[in-house]
């Protein structure tokens, strides 16, 4: 899951490559040399240890009733009146702290265009045919030239692009996919959650020849073929100095790339603004379902703090496109009226999706003093009025979430519902965990004096006034909520590193079969040893940082359902233990579950284009998908008109082919 959160300005250090030598370079300081590496004989012993994983084998050891698939019968993705070229202007909140993809400070909001909206898997989930086939989910070629896959044998074998090449124009072979399960294993990544994932969810991967290989599962589960299709590979002649000093040797390495777009070293302009370029002569230009995106020659991402001003850049014609989600933006900043509007030169479009929702809500850190009495997080729950935040905030746009696991269909639970707002309901709750009485101030305190008072930290500057909503219903049940809004990447890294008290915040999911609970709910993403042998909770457990389970939620019972539902080939079994660790969940009320935002409104100068039908059923936002243009022609013709007030018909419209019926 990626967090839903921009990202922190950094400035200082580089690492620049010098003739195969990188040097730490800092204001006034010594050039200190970083020793040179090649891992590959460590690489090879590492296969060499782990036999029944790493297995190579020849083409004529390949199954000869497999079936061959490669998705060519898939209506096409993108526009073929889209046009190449131009520079894509659009902004960031914060520098990225690192151009890395895994590790420390590597999940923020810049490495959707490092690598999560733009790298090349094997195959892709088709984002428009969503309905599940008997394989699975529908998918079109990426990587894979072609695929089968084999239920029985928990397999699925792939066959690489003969013309597939990373950025650095060196060819993409199978060595790269084996190689990427060592990186995702490897202690150097410093990164946990890839260290665990990849270890326990994949039985092992065979190289047959330099494009062909396969990868097995533990077990045969309905989104078996997703699994494997997903997955990417990562370039090891790129990767040969991995060691233990990952983080700072590749701290602002430019990765190469399967996908459209690298980074030149000249664009990095550390705190002020960073630049995509499309790789020239990008091996998959001429690709079904890859042909029609990725069009900008560059993007160029400029820092720009605040909302308000990043606003006043998109009116200026400085960013090509503004998110107007929020009504007041929608509305009132950019009504229907709007000059700009009205005279044409800028466009509206409101776009319903369909896909998982994004988990908006309060996290509890119940790791934290008063938020390790579940009484306390119920009441918290109750005090929470998220209903106002809709009716007053969104202007009733918005819908609440349910659980922390909307959007998955039948995997989603049918009847749990979230807690409503009730100061009744909030004093009870409170009353049993000792806080009956109210200081001069209005907020309960217990025997010991201590009151109920907590931190309510976000990373979304945006949303501010979502939480000064909250603030002020919450006192009303006698809980006080000190809010803290900080940059992205700075509210991200206090969550990461579990500091925080309470956290507005969302992960983004994946458009997946079904919902993941162990990155959020097993104990062993939060603490070192949880739990006793018997079960019980171990007095010495160690709190774990830099995982997603950012409320520190450790439940044994609840453990050993995650453990079963992750080896389960049963999709009714699979849906059976959802619906019940949903409901332990719900009980142990450490997220309150926050709003919902089934559409994108999106505002954009006309020589921004994009599809007839605007994006696909799966878009989470504008950009995601790449189907957007930059029509050259068009800007002159509308910065033209600017200067000399010539108008063309407005444009506002609501595309609902994917609107979910209530």
């Amino acid at each position: 899951m990626n967090q839903v959160l921009p990202s922190l300005r950094l400035s200082g250090r580089w690492l620049l490559a010098l003739a195969g030598v990188f040097f730490l370079v800092g204001c006034g300081k010594k050039k200190e040399a970083v020793v040179e590496r090649d891992n590959t004989a460590e690489v090879k012993a590492y296969y060499a240890a782990n036999p029944n994983f790493f297995r190579f084998a020849t083409p004529a050891d390949l199954p000869k009733d497999l079936e061959w698939e490669n998705g060519a019968d898939l209506p096409e993705i993108g526009s073929p009146a889209a046009k190449k070229g131009g520079t894509f202007y659009t902004f960031l909140q914060d520098y990225p702290r690192t151009l890395r993809h895994v590790g420390p400070d590597a999940n923020g909001s810049f490495r959707p265009w490092l690598l999560d909206d733009v790298v090349v898997q094997w195959a892709w989930r088709h984002p428009t045919k969503t309905d599940v086939g008997p394989k699975g989910f529908h998918f079109f070629s990426g990587l894979a030239s072609e695929w089968a896959i084999d239920k029985a044998r928990k397999t699925v074998w792939v066959r690489i692009e003969p013309n597939a090449r990373w950025s650095d124009g060196v060819p993409i072979t199978s060595d790269d996919m084996l190689f990427a399960f060592y990186f995702w294993r490897s202690k150097y990544i410093q990164d946990p959650w890839y260290n665990n994932f990849y270890t326990t969810n994949f039985a092992g991967i065979t190289r047959y020849d330099s494009h062909t290989f396969s990868i097995t599962l533990p077990e045969d589960r309905p989104d078996m073929s997703e699994r494997v299709l997903k997955l990417y590979p990562q370039p090891a002649h790129f990767f040969k100095e991995l060691g233990d000093d990952f983080l700072e040797r590749y701290q602002w390495r430019v990765v190469p790339t399967p996908g459209a777009y690298t980074i030149l070293p000249e664009d990095i302009d550390k705190g002020r603004s960073i630049t995509l370029t499309r790789v020239k002569d990008w091996w998959a230009k001429d690709k079904k379902n890859w042909r029609y995106r990725f069009n900008p020659d560059k993007i160029r991402f400029s820092v720009i703090r605040d909302t308000p001003k990043s606003f006043e850049a998109f009116k200026k014609g400085e960013i090509d496109f503004f998110n107007l989600s929020l009504a007041e933006y929608w509305y009132d900043k950019l009504p229907d009226s709007d000059p700009l509007v009205q005279s044409g030169l800028v466009q509206k479009n409101k776009f319903y999706h369909d896909f998982p929702r994004p988990t908006f809500g309060l996290w509890m850190n119940t790791n934290r003093p008063l938020l390790d009495n579940r009484e306390v997080r119920v009441g918290i729950q109750y005090a929470t009025n998220w209903q106002l935040v809709i009716d007053k905030f969104a202007r009733g746009d918005w819908q609440r979430m349910q659980t922390g696991s909307d959007g998955y269909g039948e995997f989603t639970h049918p009847t749990l519902r979230s807690r409503p707002f009730s100061i009744e309901k909030a004093l009870e709750s409170f009353a049993k965990a000792g806080f009956t009485t109210r200081g001069p101030d209005g907020v309960l305190v217990n025997a010991k004096g201590e009151r109920l008072s907590f931190q309510l930290t976000t990373g979304y500057e945006a949303l501010k006034d979502v939480l000064t909503i909250l603030r002020e219903e919450a006192l009303k049940a006698g809980v006080e909520l000190r809010i803290e809004v900080l940059d992205g990447t700075t509210a991200f890294k206090k969550l990461r590193e579990k500091q925080h008290d309470i956290s507005y915040t969302a992960f983004s999911v994946s458009p997946e079969m079904y919902p993941r609970y162990w990155e959020d709910s097993h104990s062993a993403n939060a603490y070192d040893d949880a739990f006793r042998p018997d079960g019980t909770m171990n007095p010495e457990r160690k709190l774990k940082t830099q995982t997603n389970n950012v409320t520190s939620t450790a439940i044994h019972a609840l453990d050993q359902k995650i453990i079963a539902y992750d080896r389960s080939s049963g999709a009714d079994e699979m849906k059976k233990l959802a619906f019940e660790m949903e409901e332990m969940l719900h009980e142990h009320a450490a997220f309150s579950p926050g709003q919902v935002v089934p559409f994108m409104r999106i505002g954009s100068w006309r020589w921004i284009g994009y599809p007839e039908d605007f994006h696909v059923k799966l878009g989470k936002n504008f950009t995601e998908w790449m189907l957007f243009w930059v029509d050259e022609e068009k800007k002159k013709e509308t910065l033209d008109a600017r200067r000399t007030g010539a108008t063309f018909p407005p444009v506002i419209r609501t595309y609902e082919q994917y609107k979910q019926k209530n």
